[in-house]
């Protein structure tokens, strides 16, 4: 399998240094041969070579200097070609968006999706934008070229929310989906449990790089809320859309909240929830209390966790980190390796 990626930010570093130390391993036991040919970034260049690009080189080239123009001449290389003629021109068999998206409109990686169907490329992406506003449109697009689009990464990183549901709990009817979608809003409130007002919270969260320096789109709910959307459309069938989702930040509790509830023997988190009624569905995203029996109560920091309401096989939970280097890659690194495999 024949890889460009388009972003090679943290997540695209992620899946190069999988790829790079894996290699060997990942042949033997899958019998696929990975080769990353091009690499396209807006700030750090682009890089193609169609017999395949040396991966460790490709690092080293962003840890030297930050940027591809440091990767060494070689034979066949080409330098310069943006993200669409990464697409159109390379002999990439597999897509890898991992670009920064605007998740209000979901580009460019809707277009870069769009463009990749069409020149009969698989994509691969953990970008919750295009799923959450346009999961429709390109799956039946990616289906009239008959190639796949691998979203795993999109909602819990490389625990597997989308695949163990559609694979492991085929042939329930799953009347409920609730989480905690979003790991830097989880700290923020185990720290407010140990007493820390929501700023120094925050401020922490900050520090150790769970939350962006612009938090609004973890403390208002709008990540869990895309979440949201992506579960419904992918695993209950629900054409769900963005504005169909009511949701509620957590800036709304206080910490009296927090301490009250903690006497009272509950827990706040801010749960993502899909509940399947007989007159419609309703989709959410607001702090709930819990009580600390309930298995979403003991998940603590930065970590998620999904809970499925099956009518055969019961409640089913899911813990494991949301987002990472690592992990986000590796969740990029099971749908190539599931197209390949043509499981996908």
């Amino acid at each position: 399998m024949k890889l460009a990626l388009l972003g090679f930010g943290t997540v695209g570093q992620g899946l190069a240094e999988i790829i790079d130390r894996k290699r060997e391993s990942i042949h033997k036991e899958t019998g696929v041969n990975l080769d990353i040919v091009a690499i396209s970034d807006v700030m750090k260049g682009a890089i193609y070579n169609p017999n395949g690009l040396n991966v460790t080189k490709t690092l080293d080239a962003i840890k030297t200097g930050g940027h591809l123009s440091y990767y060494p001449d070689e034979k066949d290389l080409i330098r310069g070609k943006d993200s669409f003629a990464t697409i159109q021109e390379t002999n990439a068999d597999v897509i890898v968006e991992v670009t920064y998206t605007d998740v209000k409109t979901g580009q460019p990686a809707i277009d870069h999706c769009k463009t990749a169907f069409q020149c009969g490329k698989h994509v691969v992406l953990s970008n919750k934008g295009p799923v959450a506003l346009a999961f429709q449109p390109l799956t039946e697009l990616a289906q009239k070229h008959n190639v796949r689009f691998g979203i795993e990464g999109t909602v819990m990183s490389g625990t597997p929310a989308l695949r163990m549901p559609l694979t492991s709990l085929i042939g329930n009817d799953i009347t409920e989906i609730r989480g905690i979608l979003n790991g830097t809003t989880n700290y923020i409130l185990t720290k407010m449990e140990e007493g820390f007002p929501f700023e120094d919270a925050l401020k922490d969260a900050q520090e150790k790089g769970y939350a962006e320096a612009d938090p609004t789109s973890d403390i208002k709910g709008y990540d869990a809320k895309y979440k949201v959307v992506i579960l419904a459309n992918t695993v209950l069938g629900i054409p769900l859309q963005v504005d169909d989702v009511e949701c509620i930040g957590i800036d709304t509790l206080t910490m009296e909240d927090i301490q009250q509830a903690k006497k009272e023997g509950y827990r706040w988190k801010l749960l993502g929830k899909i509940t399947k009624h007989k007159s419609g569905v309703e989709a959410t995203v607001k702090p709930e209390k819990i009580s600390e029996n309930d298995p979403l109560a003991s998940v603590y920091g930065a970590v998620n966790a999904i809970q499925f309401d099956c009518d055969l096989a019961g409640p089913i939970t899911l813990t494991g980190a949301g987002a990472g280097r690592l992990e986000t890659g590796y969740s990029l690194l099971v749908d190539i390796l599931n197209i390949a495999r043509n499981q996908l």
